[in-house]
């Protein structure tokens, strides 16, 4: 971005929410490396189109393999990847327009397998790339570029969509906490199953929320953003319905499924089942 800090060389805004993504999201991969002792470079990184591609590229070292995909289209491409390879650990990196939007149809469907894949959604409310259009987290009567008078569709609650489809693993965090999204974004890629952890991260030069999420005690705007009570049981289906239906945006862990069964555990159960015939018997079945 500068010639000051090379370090960040990235075509992003300054001050974008996604340079605290980008530093949770290598912290969390160098840590996972460091527990499970395997090389950065079993990790796959899947990204569509948007300001969130930037993410394939990671670290100044070690790089995880990156894939950057096509608009709305991370799942599927993370579908195969683990079809192929099951012992890769696989993350998609999207942002709201393109995993809700175009890319929305295939949540459910992976939800319900419960890939085994850990997703990374950068919620700036609007289409940053492509300057400033509404998305489906754009607010209801919000001016943008491409709703000159005003969104007439409400808002979508992506975390209560998340619930509903049988995502067995839904976090939420905040771009400028990097330390605790760090956190969660550990906990999600060692959850087995489908992960998701929806992260706001303010867009500066179309949708400047910041001040909003965080607040401002001088200008006497509460924040919008809290964390999850300790109490909370985040095994509690309904308890995290309440959670994400609750003012503002609860930041942390709200629900876990437990014991939950990834895709690669229920196809090994299934191909057990399975009796495996010789050429000649398939050859046989073959005839007319």
């Amino acid at each position: 971005m500068t010639k000051k800090n090379p370090e960040y060389d990235f075509k992003w805004c300054p001050g974008c929410g996604d340079f605290g993504v980008r530093r949770a999201f290598e912290m969390a991969v160098v840590e996972r490396a460091a527990k499970t002792k395997e090389p950065i470079e079993k990790t796959v990184v899947v990204a569509g189109i948007g300001c969130s591609g930037n993410m394939v590229h990671l670290l100044e070292g070690p790089q995880p393999f990156g894939i950057h995909g096509i608009h709305g289209r991370t799942l599927p491409i993370a579908l195969g990847v683990k079809m192929a390879r099951p012992d890769l650990n696989v993350l998609v990196v999207a942002g709201d327009g393109d995993f809700l939007s175009i890319g929305a149809e295939h949540i459910g469907p992976q939800a319900q397998r419960n890939l085994n894949v850990t997703c990374l959604v950068m919620d700036n409310g609007v289409y940053g790339l492509t300057k400033g259009q509404s998305s489906p987290t754009t607010r209801f009567g919000q001016i943008t570029s491409s709703t000159p008078y005003g969104k007439v569709e409400a808002a979508m609650n992506p975390m209560e969509l998340y619930l509903a489809l049988g995502t067995s693993f839904v976090a939420s965090g905040f771009s400028s906490q990097v330390k605790d999204l760090t956190r969660l974004i550990v906990a999600a890629m060692e959850h087995p199953g489908f992960a998701i952890v929806h992260i706001q991260s303010p867009c500066t030069t179309y949708n400047d929320t910041y001040e909003e999420i965080k607040g401002n005690v001088q200008k006497g705007i509460a924040p919008a953003a809290w964390p999850v009570s300790p109490d909370h049981d985040a095994a509690d289906l309904q308890a995290a319905y309440r959670l994400v239906r609750s003012r503002g945006i609860p930041i942390g862990i709200i629900y876990q499924q437990p014991e939950s069964e990834p895709l690669e555990a229920r196809l090994a159960r299934v191909l057990g089942k399975v009796k495996a015939r010789s050429m000649e018997e398939l050859l046989e079945a073959s005839k007319i």
